[in-house]
């Protein structure tokens, strides 16, 4: 990766927020291995007043003193300093009680005026919302950093849509794409078992974490397809019951490996019941997994297909988180849409086609008849006769928020 490379609109958004009003606790979460540290440091290296940067990231956790610790340091600094301090905690919630201590040193400073900016890194969604609901509301102010885009990584890679497709998008694991069994190798050892072995079974307690893996290599075995829980027991080794799947999916949607999508039904009480669509955040994971050897890898069309799908649906997932929608998928017996994006008032149902004919789309029809004010998208290469906005594979992934336009 390019030592020179920013995520600029990443990092412009957490800059204005650093250094403008109010004085909010500024708090990034995302998965391993996607720069969180690296953008923190950048903004460390432009900072002009005092600064500290320290990570729990450690082989022994820290305690909440050491937290305390860090902050009257940087305090004693800003005593001989005008210029507004910023102190950066990596991995904060590996901290016991990190949030209640927080609050306290964050609100002494409130009130005494001190004029210091705090940034808090964090790789676990659960953990650290946990932390921010229970002791920190209305003080903090929350950045969501995912797997790089495909635009990010054609700009500084040079990636093609298709090895994008392949590679997917964690900046270190792409520079050793050269040679892909090296490079499924460290997806499987540095980034998937690295935060199942350590971030996740930190979030919870897991009984079964022979079983957590399993569940894992499933969802990446049937990228964006719809999985029952219940089907699932009976391909799972010591499964239990369905509760204990649906929890594992809850933990590795916490620790941004997979987004389990409910099914749209309009009634909110249906999709909490529903069986998921699958979505893998990042399609390297699934293909390390699949493709353990990587020295050949052929794809089918329908293969092919279903990579095409997850990227979409994960690209639409981080839509979703940064623009305040909610991604769905629907599906009515023999009917079925790919996507569904609500996004206020507004319903878009989307349907993804790659290398398939578009001529018909009997799904999105029969959406469009249940919910006639919806709107309708088809990402596709292969032009559709029919009365619907559409645009290419490579359009949306150049940007995803063109869904949203009309």
């Amino acid at each position: 990766m390019s030592e020179a490379y920013v995520r600029k609109e990443l990092y412009d958004s957490l800059w204005l927020s650093l250094t403008g009003k109010p004085r909010l606790i500024q708090v990034v979460i995302g998965p391993r291995q996607v720069g969180k540290t690296t953008l923190a440091l950048q903004v460390l290296k432009h900072w002009k007043g005092p600064k500290i940067y320290e990570t729990a990231d450690q082989p022994q956790t820290p305690t909440a003193e050491w937290v305390v610790q860090r902050w009257l340091k940087i305090r004693k600094l800003l005593k001989s300093n005008q210029k507004d301090g910023l102190l950066i905690l990596d991995e904060v919630q590996k901290i016991p009680r990190w949030s209640e201590v927080v609050k306290k040193l964050a609100d002494e400073d409130r009130n005494n005026k001190t004029k210091l900016r705090v940034l808090l890194l964090g790789s676990s969604a659960l953990l650290v919302q946990r932390g921010l609901t229970e002791s920190l509301a209305g003080r903090f102010e929350l950045h969501r950093h995912a797997q790089w885009s495909f635009k990010e990584c054609r700009d500084c890679f040079h990636l093609g849509l298709q090895d994008y497709f392949l590679f997917g998008g964690y900046p270190g694991a792409l520079a050793l794409r050269g040679d892909p069994v090296r490079w499924a190798r460290y997806i499987r050892d540095t980034l998937i078992e690295t935060v199942i072995g350590k971030d996740v079974l930190l979030m919870s307690p897991v009984q079964k974490p022979a079983l957590l893996r399993q569940t894992f290599a499933m969802a990446c075995a049937h990228p964006a397809e719809i999985l029952s829980y219940q089907s699932m027991i009976g391909q799972l080794t010591d499964a239990g019951n369905t509760v204990t799947i649906a929890h594992y999916f809850n933990l590795l949607s916490a620790a941004f490996l997979i987004a389990p999508l409910p099914r749209w039904s309009g009634s909110r009480l249906r999709q909490r019941g529903s069986s998921p669509k699958v979505i893998v955040r990042d399609n390297s994971l699934v293909n390390a997994l699949t493709f353990p050897a990587m020295k050949k890898l052929d794809m089918t069309p329908t293969w092919k297909g279903r990579l095409i799908e997850n990227s979409v649906g994960a690209a639409l997932t981080v839509l979703a988180e940064k623009e305040g929608c909610e991604l769905f998928y629907w599906r009515d017996r023999s009917d079925e849409v790919d996507f569904v994006v609500r996004h206020g008032m507004k319903l878009i149902a989307v349907e993804v086609k790659s290398g398939r004919s578009s001529a018909y789309l009997t799904g999105m029809n029969a959406f469009l008849r249940r919910y006639p004010d919806s709107e309708s998208v088809l990402i596709s290469d292969s032009k559709s006769s029919l009365s619907i906005r559409q645009h290419s594979i490579i359009d949306f992934f150049s940007d995803p928020k063109i869904i949203l336009e009309k």
